[in-house]
């Protein structure tokens, strides 16, 4: 055997088709009436982001989905809390299926739904579109980040909101695709603090653009996208300290001569010092500090129960299985604490 052919043996990888979007969406399809609801809390998203809704836009859940039966608990008691808090918060249900990993470990619900390194992702593509069509028809918008472009087309009509990590907002393919999205994407600043990047990202995902992408029919193509209206940014802190509070983000503005998009704040990673348990302090002072700041919205890591942990046989019922998250007693505490006090502040200034 010659070395080319020793070579590609070497280098042989294995492929599995998986349905395509369309397919996909065929098999669990989006009934008109609830397509109009998503319609309709997009609108929302972009009423509270340009500031024509008064509302904090609340994006809860955990750091990312594992089980099926504990995400649907969760969305349930967030269904009840939303209407005791409607006045005041509009809340968006955090349903990340994709997970990024700094060098390896469980990329998510869409790639391992059986945690266990077998990679069945037709199982995950289809567990994933049942779970966020259940956790629709409860009523809820649902948030996710945008990871793999190849993944967006089996979900984007179903998403109210979506993010761009700390990792990608630099990356030009996610910027492309978030021209695309029929709804509301926010970019992190970088995990050096770096907020240029996040600004340059929504300057390119407002425009549009044409690019190599993915048809519903699974055939490479030309997308064209028209940009997206409403790009924003999200300050999640850094490796070495925190942009969430006031004196932060005037900073932020005065060295941008002022011109900054709309705010979402990530109460978790950098701003907590990555401890769940702090993220009431940051959401606390960002409320105290709203009239100076503007910010519009928040993000919050949270499940049934604090903290997180290992992937094993043996693991604790609705408790996060990458990081660690607020367990649901003390989010809702928060919540409804949040809730009154911007009531509160209402009612004083137009006494």
């Amino acid at each position: 055997m010659n070395a080319l052919n020793i070579a590609l043996q070497q280098n042989q990888t294995t492929e599995t088709e998986l349905s395509l979007p369309a397919q996909l969406k065929e098999k669990f399809p989006l009934e008109q009436h609830y397509a109009l609801q998503i319609a309709e809390q997009r609108q929302t998203i972009q009423n509270i982001l340009n500031g024509t809704d008064s509302r904090l836009m609340v994006i809860t859940g955990p750091c990312s989905i594992h089980d099926e039966k504990s995400a649907l608990e969760y969305a349930s008691k967030l269904k009840k809390l939303q209407e005791k808090v409607a006045d005041q918060i509009f809340i968006v249900m955090r349903t990340y299926i994709e997970k990024p990993r700094t060098t390896v470990g469980w990329k998510g619900f869409l790639y391992d739904p059986h945690l266990d390194g077998s990679a069945d992702m037709q199982l995950g593509l289809e567990k994933s579109r049942q779970l966020y069509l259940d956790i629709i028809e409860m009523g809820l918008p649902i948030a996710s980040e945008i990871l793999s472009p190849m993944a967006t087309g089996y979900f984007d009509d179903l998403l109210a909101w979506g993010a761009i990590g700390a990792r990608t907002s630099e990356s030009q393919i996610h910027r492309e695709i978030s021209s695309h999205m029929p709804y509301s994407i926010g970019f992190k600043n970088g995990t050096d603090g770096s907020i240029q990047i996040a600004l340059d990202a929504i300057q390119s995902a407002s425009h549009p653009h044409q690019f190599l992408g993915m048809s519903q029919k699974g055939a490479p193509s030309i997308l064209q996208s028209l940009g997206n209206p409403l790009a924003h940014i999200i300050l999640r802190g850094s490796n070495t300290g925190t942009n969430y509070d006031a004196v932060s983000i005037q900073h932020i503005r005065n060295k941008h001569q002022g011109k900054l998009p709309a705010l979402v704040i990530d109460c978790s990673h950098g701003n907590s010092h990555k401890d769940p348990l702090k993220q009431p302090l940051v959401l606390q002072q960002i409320i105290q500090e709203r009239h100076l700041t503007q910010v519009r919205g928040v993000m919050l890591e949270s499940h049934l129960v604090d903290g997180n942990q290992k992937i094993s046989c043996d693991m604790t019922y609705g408790q996060s299985v990458t990081d660690g998250c607020l367990g649901w007693n003390k989010t809702e505490k928060l919540l409804l604490d949040v809730a009154e006090q911007l009531s509160a502040k209402v009612l004083l200034e137009t006494a």
